[in-house]
């Protein structure tokens, strides 16, 4: 496994290969960031990890300051792991190095869900992720279906301008069916078993969605009994269709995107 530090050792390193994989990261290592490693490995001859929290897209600078990141617990993670090629661990001056201000700029229908009330925030992660992919060249990327939208966004933006294959790999959960995410690390014991609540709660709700006809008002009551049994900000709480995230009132090929504040910590997820 080597690590590269800078872009002249990132382009000597990769110039010789040409079926790369790419997971790209913001640290905080865990079990879903290893599915998607271990999913790179088995499809793509090399495997390449980025680890960088790109202030980009952070709307909060709160948010960016608390974001949990362990540099030297995050390699030995990925030390165990076979088959990783590289660890690109840049620095903000490796990647944007051009001075210039991106002209990336997502739809007004693109503005639900998360990129509502974070403004700014996509804008970021495509800013990061156009820069990424035109350092490394990859033939595919990795990314987990958690973060939907993001994925949603990345593999239309990706895609239309690289070779590049963009592949969204399943949520990955704990017992208690808990997304895995890095900012679970900034969450207690009792926090963790009232996320763990929520989420039992809402794999039962999209069963019984299956027999509501007024889904949205059925989803709005939900949203009230929730916020109000867990004691939480719900941020958004919407059934989308998965092809084009418009608001659906149907089950099939549709997912309940969530986003609510536990401890003042922001998550989000979909089942």
């Amino acid at each position: 496994m080597k690590i590269l530090l800078n872009n002249q050792t990132l382009n000597r390193k990769l110039r010789h290969f040409d079926d790369i994989g790419f997971v790209p990261t913001m640290g905080g290592i865990h079990e879903g960031h290893i599915s998607l490693i271990k999913r790179s490995n088995k499809i793509c001859k090399k495997t390449i990890v980025s680890i960088f929290v790109n202030p980009k897209q952070f709307n909060n600078k709160k948010d960016f300051k608390t974001y949990p990141s362990n540099i030297k617990k995050d390699l030995s993670i990925l030390n165990k792991i076979k088959k990783i090629d590289c660890i690109y661990i840049p620095k903000f001056k490796h990647i944007y190095s051009s001075k210039k201000k991106s002209k990336i700029r997502i739809s007004k229908k693109d503005k639900i869900l998360c990129a509502k009330s974070r403004k700014g925030h996509f804008e970021g992660v495509l800013d990061v992720m156009d820069r990424l992919t035109n350092l490394i060249k990859p033939k595919k990327i990795f990314m987990g279906k958690k973060d939907f939208q993001q994925l949603f966004l990345v593999k239309g933006f990706i895609e239309k301008k690289y070779k590049t294959k963009v592949i969204g790999c399943k949520t990955i959960r704990d017992k208690n069916k808990i997304a895995l995410s890095s900012r679970n690390y900034l969450l207690n014991k009792d926090n963790l078993n009232i996320a763990g609540k929520i989420s039992k709660n809402l794999f039962q709700l999209k069963i019984k969605i299956r027999n509501k006809k007024k889904i949205s008002q059925f989803l709005l009551e939900e949203k009230k009994r929730l916020q109000k049994t867990f004691n939480i900000k719900i941020d958004y709480m919407e059934l989308r269709n998965t092809k084009n995230l418009k608001i659906s009132n149907n089950s099939i090929g549709s997912k309940i995107f969530i986003s609510y504040y536990l401890n003042n910590i922001r998550l989000i997820d979909n089942f």
